[in-house]
């Protein structure tokens, strides 16, 4: 039997369709993934588990024993500590490894509570201002990465802010100043930014529940309390659970608060964290190596990440939700609280965005006046930060961000739609595979595949243009396109489910082939939800942290916007820079919000990455 026959059966095998269209979608999809995805993180996994030469636990060892990494009693800190006026709230330190965990679980239960008590009172009352609550939700999703941080260690100051002047100088409310910095204040940062993640994907369950059952639950009895933990809040465990990991997740690979509160306060705390140790690595990056520490605790972070990315999957797929009238069509069952009802819902809610909207809002004070300067409050308006998004260093960071994230969107559509079309056509282990790979960059600590672009790319690329240290501009537009392929590609696969296949078949009866079917019956029949996510792919490129921030730091006249950010809080000496990077983070903002705005008016629904 020859070569060629049984390199056929085998692809018969895998792809049951056989087509030559088919085949050449799956080759392109999967090469992408294997020399983004698979071989930079094998090359992490090889620096890791190689000691002398020889496959080795010796840097797992070493970590795990070392009190810096791991400590099971506290080394340090200030929890709750009381010194003159000031109660410092800072959190106790137990090692690199230990306290992302402690933060990253803290934020995903804070963000939690958050989001399913708000989920469900949005869900189930009605009540004046609605609207308008609905809306302020939304505001602490919007990108300020890094200035945010460093609005709230500046609101949060013992001396000079505006929080401890008003409540402990001027009313008198609080017995002593409070100093939120450290790991409390990343928590805190952290909570503010990510839980409208769970309250969304909360809502969106609760609103889908067939009201039906708790009608039926009500007739026999269940109410209040009873009638949330009995149906509702089973029935929206997906969205909770999705929401609890994805949290966790985006706290446990979060530059922005530790760098952040570091840029402001210079609180020792808020360095020790994993992600903060490896973006300090990126400094030996600049001599060409990376160490296996590093590499070490980049797989540990991967460890972690993947692990609450695989539960989530798991523990859906082992539980049935699904409604028995989920085709029909049914309005939430929403009531009118009473007065007092509505006085603690409003007491609860009013705050909860006035707060959580701080940073956001101290974000334009910092753009729009001279509060950087001026001390506990704004003295005056002004544009000259905005001006200074003008000057050659900004715009250069500005035109680069631009350019990488457009060239990004063009491959992440090309092998998002390449990938969802053998994912929705084709019932095969290739197609399985596609699946999971589309999906999983999500959960991939960007900083971590930045390491492994850099192990990889120097390892088997030194002195071409996929060298990072000859030039990062490459690697950072296939990073931005695999870490934000999954906004394209969920995107498209929702379309692509809209298509019935019996479109296709009717073309192919009549002498089309599936490329020509592809092109000139699928791909219009998709434009939108094509256009829809191109749109959140660019602009979430536009506001990516963790890789722009490694990577662009190996060539600074290459870095794209956030990095330009990171710079100016983290290390500028510049009176007035912060105001800078708030300037380009209300551009971000702005980008933003007409971005996700479009898209859910092309796509008739709000969008959810998550899927569930």
């Amino acid at each position: 039997m020859s070569i060629k026959f049984k390199l056929i059966r085998l692809l018969k095998r895998l792809l049951p369709h056989f087509d030559p269209f088919i085949i050449f979608q799956s080759a392109v999809s999967l090469f992408f993934f294997i020399f983004l995805l698979i071989l930079p993180l094998s090359s992490i996994v090889l620096r890791a588990f190689l000691y002398k030469g020889s496959f080795s636990l010796y840097w797992f060892q070493s970590i795990l024993t070392n009190k810096y990494f791991l400590s099971l009693s506290p080394k340090g800190g200030k929890l709750f500590e009381i010194y003159g006026d000031t109660l410092y709230v800072w959190g106790l330190d137990y090692g690199i490894i230990l306290n992302s965990l402690i933060i990253a679980l803290t934020v995903a239960t804070l963000c939690s509570i958050l989001g399913i008590v708000t989920a469900y009172i949005m869900a189930k009352y009605e009540f004046p201002g609605k609207t308008v609550l609905r809306i302020g939700l939304n505001i602490p999703m919007l990108a300020t990465p890094f200035v945010n941080a460093y609005v709230l260690s500046k609101l949060f100051h013992p001396k000079r802010g505006i929080i401890n002047v008003l409540l402990y100088d001027i009313l008198h409310i609080l017995p002593y100043r409070v100093d939120v910095n450290g790991f409390a204040g990343i928590i805190l940062a952290q909570t503010l930014s990510y839980f409208p993640i769970v309250y969304l994907n909360v809502l969106s369950s609760i609103i889908s529940i067939d009201p039906s059952l708790e009608e039926q639950a009500e007739n026999l009895g269940a109410k209040g309390f009873t009638l949330f933990r009995k149906i509702i809040l089973p029935l929206s465990l997906p969205g909770i659970m999705a929401g609890f990991t994805v949290t966790f997740i985006f706290s446990m690979e979060d530059l922005g608060a530790p760098i952040g509160f570091i840029g402001y306060s210079g609180n020792p705390l808020a360095k020790k964290v994993m992600s903060y140790y490896i973006f300090q690595s990126f400094s030996e990056a600049l001599r060409g190596q990376i160490s296996p520490e590093t590499a070490t605790l980049s797989i540990i972070l991967l460890i972690l990440s993947l692990s609450g990315f695989m539960l989530i999957k798991k523990y859906v797929s082992l539980r049935t939700y699904a409604t028995i009238s989920k085709g029909s069509r049914w309005s939430s069952k929403v009531k009118k609280p009473r007065r007092i009802g509505l006085l603690l819902i409003l007491a609860f809610i009013i705050p909860l965005v006035i707060f959580a909207s701080l940073p956001q809002v101290g974000v334009f004070i910092l753009a729009f006046t001279d509060w950087v300067t001026s001390g506990i409050f704004p003295s005056k308006l002004t544009f000259e930060y905005v001006n200074q998004l003008l000057t050659p260093s900004v715009r250069t960071a500005m035109f680069n961000s631009l350019t990488y994230s457009i060239l990004a969107v063009l491959i992440a559509v090309f092998i998002g739609s390449n990938a969802s079309y053998v994912v929705s056509r084709v019932k095969s282990s290739i197609a399985n595979i596609l699946d999971i790979l589309s999906t999983i960059p999500i959960s991939i600590p960007g900083i971590v595949l930045a390491v492994g672009f850099f192990l990889f790319f120097t390892s088997y690329f030194r002195g071409t243009v996929l060298d990072p240290l000859v030039d990062p501009s490459i690697l950072l537009i296939l990073a931005y396109s695999i870490r934000r392929l999954p906004f394209a590609a969920r995107s498209i696969f929702a379309g692509l489910q809209q298509v019935h296949i019996s479109l296709e078949e009717a073309a192919m009866n009549l002498g089309a082939n599936r490329l020509h079917t592809f092109i000139r019956i699928v791909l219009p029949l998709i434009s939108i939800n094509i256009f829809g996510g191109a749109i959140l792919t660019f602009v979430y490129s536009m506001s990516e942290v963790s890789t722009s921030v490694t990577l662009g730091s190996l060539r600074g006249d290459r870095g794209p916007i956030t990095f330009y950010i990171s710079q100016v809080v983290y290390g500028s000496v510049v009176v007035g820079a912060v105001s800078v990077g708030a300037a380009l983070c209300v551009l971000l903002i702005l980008l933003q919000v007409i971005a996700i705005s479009i898209s859910n008016y092309l796509l008739k629904q709000r969008f959810s990455i998550f899927g569930m």
